[in-house]
């Protein structure tokens, strides 16, 4: 394995306490069992500085805590433009939140940003539904696609990157 600069993700969602906390810690639980923590350096933003410096909301955390995955040392931060220029990858949950990276977004960037479902075409879903005016079972359907799009998203890595 080469010594070359880890790949970097930035998921995405509107106020950085629910589906992109959600997605970084299944992302970094995915990337750390399959032994590529020092390969991929994975974070995430909201587009609205609503949360910034709050935990992941109580019931994202518990709900990711019943599979294993513990967001309790996440905080909340705002997306900046820099983060266009810092990671290779800038993933949004849903169409609203890209199209709002996408007026921030350096037109020479705009390769960097995607939505996230696009790693779970089986799904036939676009956007990962916003669970935080539902019930607990909005949280665990996040987490079962942000699971599928994780799969997805690292076996494209690994592929782009040799991993």
């Amino acid at each position: 394995m080469s010594k070359s600069k880890p790949v970097s993700i930035v998921f995405v969602c509107m106020g950085n306490i629910c589906r992109s906390p959600t997605a970084q810690g299944v992302f970094e639980y995915l990337v750390e069992n399959e032994g590529l923590s020092g390969r991929i350096h994975i974070d995430s933003a909201g587009t609205h500085a609503y949360h910034v410096g709050e935990s992941p909301d109580s019931r994202a955390m518990e709900a990711a805590s019943r599979r294993g995955i513990d967001l309790s040392a996440q905080r909340a931060r705002r997306v900046v433009e820099v983060d266009f220029q810092r990671f290779d990858l800038v993933l949004a949950m849903d169409r609203d939140n890209y199209h709002d990276m996408l007026a921030l977004c350096p037109t020479e960037q705009s390769g960097k940003l995607r939505l996230f479902l696009e790693f779970a075409p089986e799904t036939g879903i676009g956007e990962v539904p916003d669970p935080y005016y539902g019930g607990g079972t909005g949280f665990e359907r996040v987490l079962d696609l942000v699971e599928q799009a994780a799969r997805g998203l690292l076996a494209e890595i690994r592929q782009q990157h040799e991993l």
